[in-house]
């Protein structure tokens, strides 16, 4: 077990930065416990805070507001292999908000004024109380894990792509795993931006975000896996995501990137993969990431995601262990 706290010298401010220094270096199969998360704006915001106090902030800190932690290299992992990212703990700090700004969201023009609600959790971290009456059930995951892309640049933390990043997907909850393409040696895996709890669309842009009080992730080297881009499973099912400029580009390139890898990790026919899709998968809308206006100067703005569900219960025992043996070579 290592232990990563967030500090001035493991937080960075909404990038994966190449030039960090390792916070921690592991073998596979290690696991990394990462206490007492920040919030955002380098750990300023607070429940409670004023909107004028919100809005400060974000002038002050005018690139993405999410806090990454990292980045933690594994030993031996280099370009052609695959680092699984599974979540083995999640318990959340006490609180947790719902914000969405004008000019933002699948809805950018219905809205004159900001919209925040902070949230106090109880002691369980199972619920939360809304207006009305209503109780929401906590499902908290990590809406970024990512290995750093190739370059030496800086990358945007709100941007999703082949090296993870911003996916928001919901479903990656304690006993999930995100497999990621590694990139670079040692990977240098990054995390942040703990959800509460999320629904299918991200439609206002923010969804329930929080902190956590102790994340636990366990990271396994795989090598030469031909994976080269992010698959997450669950398990119940295999995830596929796509990402792209539009809805519709999402969701073809969510749907080519499944069958383009089951079929290969299971022997069933790109055709056959095809049909299975359409007949045993679902396919939702991740989020719909959307800035009218520019909240985040100078960071492009991030792709729409949609993720292809397909469920496990449907094959045989020896295609579920032959996907599974592509996957985890050796294990």
């Amino acid at each position: 077990m290592h232990t990563v706290e967030s500090t001035l010298a493991t937080v960075r401010a909404g990038v994966l930065d190449p030039g960090a220094s390792p916070v921690a270096k592991i073998e596979s199969g290690d696991e990394v416990l990462y206490p007492d998360t920040w919030t955002n704006w380098q750990n300023q915001l607070r429940y409670g805070m004023p909107a004028a106090e919100r809005a400060r902030l974000r002038q002050q800190y005018p690139g993405c507001p999410f806090q990454i932690i990292g980045p933690v290299e594994v030993v031996g992992a280099e370009p052609g292999d695959v680092v699984e990212c599974r979540l083995v703990e999640l318990r959340l700090h006490d609180w947790g908000a719902n914000a969405f700004p004008t000019r933002a969201g699948a809805l950018p023009y219905d809205f004159d004024k900001p919209y925040f609600h902070d949230f106090r959790f109880d002691e369980t971290r199972t619920r939360a109380d809304y207006v009305h009456g209503i109780t929401l059930p906590l499902d908290p995951f990590a809406g970024i894990i990512a290995v750093e892309p190739e370059g030496d640049e800086q990358v945007s933390a709100l941007i999703g792509g082949d090296h993870g990043g911003n996916l928001a997907l919901p479903e990656l909850t304690v006993g999930s795993s995100l497999f990621l393409p590694v990139a670079k040696p040692g990977a240098r895996i990054w995390i942040g931006d703990v959800h509460a709890l999320q629904g299918d669309g991200l439609v206002d842009q923010t969804a329930l975000k929080s902190t956590a009080e102790r994340l636990r992730m366990r990271y396994d080297l795989h090598k030469g896996v031909g994976l080269t881009r992010p698959l997450a499973e669950t398990a119940t099912h295999w995830v596929g995501i796509g990402l792209a400029d539009s809805l519709e580009a999402a969701l073809v390139d969510c749907l080519r990137g499944l069958i383009g890898w089951f079929s290969a990790a299971s022997g069933v026919s790109p055709a056959e993969a095809h049909a299975l899709c359409s007949m045993a998968a679902s396919f939702r809308i991740t989020q719909y990431a959307d800035q009218t206006e520019a909240h985040h100067v100078d960071v492009p703005m991030p792709p729409k995601g949609v993720h292809g569900l397909l469920r496990k219960d449907i094959f045989p025992d020896d295609v579920r262990a032959r996907v599974d043996r592509w996957l985890r070579p050796g294990s």
